[in-house]
C-alpha cells in the first residue's frame, strides 16, 4: 500500500478536507493531491469525482476556489484533485513558460525525451491515484466520475473517452475541446509526443469521437466572454463532431462569464448534481 504523508486536514461542512503527498512510482517523484471526504464517507463508500485543474494550477486550486465542498457534503460526493504536473524534475526550461512544462502536464503520458521520464499524468491518474483513492479512502470504485476546467476539461474528456470502464460520468468547464487545432495543444503535443499526429489523436476529445470513442453523456459549460474561447477552446468543433457521431452532448453558453473560477463557482452545484444523478 502506498505510504501517504498528510500535509493538513480541515473540518469543512461536517466532512474533512485533506491535502496529501506521496512518492509516485509512476512519476518517479513526489506528487501531491487533495481529497474532500463528505460526512457520509465516515459510514459508507461514496461516489467520487476526480477534478482535473487547468494550466498553472495545483492540487489546492479547485478545493480553495470552486466552493464545491458545500454541495459535495449535501450530495454525499467525495472530491479528488491532483497537481497538474510533476514538479522539480530537473528538466531544463521546465518552468520557462506558463503553458508548458511545470503546471501544464496535459494529462497525457509523454513519449518524447526528456519529458517521458516523468510526465506520465495519464497513468498516474488512471492507475496509481485511482488505486490510492479506492484503497485508502471510502470511495466506491464502481461510482467514479471525472470533470475538469480548461486543460483539465480536456483531460477529463479524453480520459473518460479512453477509460469508460473507470469513469462513469464526465463534465467540463471551458475545456480545450480540440487541442490538435489550437496553440496550447499543438505546443504541448509537439514537445511531449513528437510529430506523429496519429499519437496526438489519442489526447484530443474531438478526434477520439471521430475515431469511434463514446461515452453515455457529456455535459459542458462555457462562458461566452471567455478570453480563450475563439483561439484555444473550440467547443463548436466538438459540438459539430458529436452531432455527426450521435454522441450525446449538452453544451451551454453563459453570457458575460469568463474563464475564471468565478465562472466555475457559479455553476459548480449543477455539475455535482449532474454527476450524482449518474453515479447513484
Amino acid at each position: 500500500m502506498t505510504a501517504l504523508e498528510t500535509r493538513s486536514l480541515h473540518r469543512c461542512f461536517d466532512g474533512i478536507q485533506g491535502y496529501y503527498q506521496h512518492f509516485s512510482k509512476v512519476i518517479g517523484l513526489s506528487m501531491r493531491f487533495s481529497v474532500y471526504q463528505p460526512p457520509q464517507a465516515a459510514q459508507q463508500r461514496v461516489p467520487a469525482l476526480f477534478f482535473l485543474a487547468g494550466l498553472t494550477c495545483t492540487e489546492e486550486t479547485f478545493m480553495i476556489k470552486a466552493g464545491a465542498q458545500r454541495y459535495a457534503a449535501e450530495y454525499g460526493l467525495m472530491l479528488v484533485s491532483m497537481d497538474t504536473s510533476p514538479r522539480q524534475t530537473g528538466i531544463p526550461d521546465e518552468t520557462e513558460t506558463w503553458d508548458f512544462g511545470a503546471g501544464a502536464g496535459f494529462y497525457l503520458d509523454a513519449t518524447r525525451a526528456p519529458w517521458s521520464q516523468y510526465y506520465c499524468m495519464e497513468s498516474y491518474i488512471t492507475q496509481e491515484l485511482r488505486n490510492i483513492i479506492v484503497e485508502q479512502f471510502t470511495a466506491d470504485p464502481n461510482r467514479i466520475g471525472i470533470f475538469g476546467h480548461s486543460m483539465g476539461g480536456h483531460g477529463a474528456l479524453t480520459l473518460a473517452l479512453r477509460y469508460p470502464e473507470l469513469f462513469h460520468s464526465v463534465s467540463a468547464f471551458a475545456p480545450i475541446c480540440a487541442p490538435m487545432r489550437c496553440p496550447w495543444g499543438q505546443k504541448a503535443f509537439r514537445n511531449y509526443l513528437g510529430e506523429d499526429q496519429q499519437l496526438w489523436r489519442k489526447y484530443d476529445a474531438t478526434a477520439l469521437i471521430e475515431d469511434g470513442r463514446r461515452v453515455p453523456d457529456i455535459f459542458i459549460d462555457q462562458g461566452s466572454d471567455d478570453q480563450f474561447l475563439v483561439e484555444q477552446l473550440n467547443p463548436k468543433t466538438l459540438e459539430k463532431t458529436c452531432r455527426g457521431a450521435d454522441q450525446k452532448l449538452t453544451l451551454r453558453f453563459h453570457s458575460g462569464y469568463d474563464h475564471s473560477y468565478y465562472f466555475i463557482s457559479t455553476f459548480i452545484s449543477e455539475h455535482l448534481r449532474y454527476h450524482r444523478g449518474l453515479l447513484t
